[in-house]
């Protein structure tokens, strides 16, 4: 313990602890305050002061209820349950909000059929207005017609560029199949082609199958088609008016393309892709008639 009397105000100083001192007045009273503890103790005394303050922040921080802290770490076993998993079974006979998916034909484009196999429908899940069919086209023309062209031909711009082409969507293969068929290659991909189940959410895709077959409506269509009283003109005239003849030219498939068929004389028509047989072939029953239109 050290003492010494201060020059200015005659206050002597007792030193006992780094941090506290006790003054005493000239009359014998004591007065206690705070002194600084470098100040008090020098250089020995701040490395105490130092090595004090980081074992009371170590003995602060050693608390068993933090360590081993109430939590479910993935993978990892639990003591808390009885079968000493820490990741819990989902609730039986509960559904995820917006997972619910109770129309089947909806999110998948199939039946089970009577013999037990998936089957397809020509039919739409949802009524088709125009803002369906306005949708569809849009998608379309977004994801399907860098490969099978805004007709749908088949000869998209990648088939220029040495991509396989794509299928013809109005030659009699797919003519004849059911329009669940598009919605369900669209999620499952087929062949070269990728699934856009990503891209396109179901009702999207039910959008684009529609737009199909209207595509196809369209390039299949014929003078009967025509409401009574309507003119007619030729795609010709029309091609020759907007200063574009070769839109009503057969298109060829260009010789950049992968695998390019010989085209098939009887299934081509004006202002459309030579038509190319199916690759890898595709079978159509003979007691699963095609429809000729969606419902």
């Amino acid at each position: 313990m050290n003492l010494h009397r201060d020059q200015g105000s005659g206050i002597r100083v007792q030193v006992g602890c780094p941090a506290l001192a006790q003054f005493s007045r000239e009359d014998g009273k004591p007065v206690s305050r705070m002194l600084h503890p470098f100040r008090v103790c020098g250089k020995g005394g701040r490395s105490l002061f130092l090595a004090a303050m980081a074992c009371v922040l170590l003995i602060s921080g050693c608390r068993q209820d933090m360590h081993n802290e109430p939590k479910m770490i993935p993978q990892r076993g639990s003591d808390f349950f009885a079968d000493h998993r820490s990741a819990r079974p989902q609730v039986e006979n509960t559904v995820a909000r917006g997972q619910l998916h109770e129309d089947s034909y909806f999110y998948t484009g199939v039946v089970q059929g009577a013999n037990g196999y998936r089957e397809e429908r020509d039919m739409m899940p949802f009524p088709v207005t125009m803002t369906v069919l306005e949708r569809g086209q849009e998608r379309f023309n977004i994801y399907c017609t860098p490969c099978h062209s805004r007709v749908g031909n088949g000869l998209g711009e990648i088939v220029y560029r040495g991509y396989k082409p794509a299928a013809n969507l109005h030659d009699q293969v797919r003519m004849s199949q059911p329009i669940s068929h598009y919605f369900y290659v669209m999620t499952h991909g087929y062949g070269a082609m990728p699934d856009y189940s990503a891209q396109l959410t179901p009702s999207d895709r039910w959008a684009v199958a529609a737009y199909i077959r209207a595509l196809q409506l369209s390039q299949a269509a014929t003078t009967q088609d025509v409401p009574a009283g309507v003119q007619i003109r030729s795609l010709e005239s029309v091609a020759d008016e907007e200063g574009h003849p070769e839109y009503a030219r057969p298109w060829e498939l260009p010789a950049t393309a992968v695998q390019a068929y010989p085209p098939v004389a009887s299934e081509g028509t004006p202002a459309m892709a030579p038509a190319r047989p199916a690759d890898p072939a595709i079978k159509i029953p003979a007691s699963k008639p095609a429809a000729t239109a969606a419902h």
